[in-house]
């Protein structure tokens, strides 16, 4: 199976995973197929599992009235997951859609629990992916604060150029936190 070792690559980008934890964790995998539009969590739902993206794009937002603010996007080799329900068991504030067609391995919450306590190296790995997507947020969080519309459009653009690509321009807008009219003069202007 093409995926168990796409799931293998993705967990050891992050460390050392011996034969028997990688036995283990990918008995716990599903694969799942998902059509473009589809919601993977809808606010509300309490679904606690750890996703890997294996093809397609999906984004996260929150509603707030009758606006949706893009809180971040998810492609190919990167994990998501909705972070109340996968840490706490609450309902998932936030909503989590395919914005194409995706193929996502999923991993419930308490199995990975299982696995960090029976093989050391997979809760090392496990610590070394949330200190990773603690660091992203953390320049998410700084660039938002501190930055100009231009610098966060010409960040996401050199560090990000799949989104810019891939993304209709009022999800790229929400996520920049400027309005898409803001974001057309500001790419009139860097082109």
């Amino acid at each position: 199976m093409q995926s168990q070792a796409y799931i293998s690559n993705f967990f050891r980008q992050f460390g050392f995973l011996s034969k028997e934890a990688e036995r283990d964790l990918l008995s716990k995998c599903q694969e799942i197929h998902m059509k473009k539009g589809r919601c993977i969590i809808r606010k509300g739902q309490i679904i606690p599992n750890f996703f890997i993206l294996e093809s397609g794009l999906i984004r996260s937002y929150y509603s707030h009235g009758e606006k949706e603010v893009t809180i971040w996007f998810c492609y190919e080799g990167q994990n998501f997951a909705a972070l109340a329900s996968l840490f706490e068991n609450k309902p998932s504030q936030e909503t989590i859609e395919c914005l194409e067609d995706c193929k996502f391995i999923s991993i419930p919450g308490t199995d990975l629990q299982e696995l960090y306590f029976k093989h050391n190296d997979l809760s090392n790995i496990g610590r070394r992916c949330i200190e990773f997507y603690c660091q992203i947020l953390d320049q998410r969080t700084l660039s938002l604060q501190t930055k100009s519309a231009e610098e966060r459009y010409k960040e996401l653009v050199d560090t990000d150029p799949e989104i810019i690509k891939r993304v209709p321009l009022g999800y790229i807008a929400s996520f920049l936190g400027i309005s898409q009219e803001t974001l057309s003069r500001i790419r009139k202007k860097s082109s």
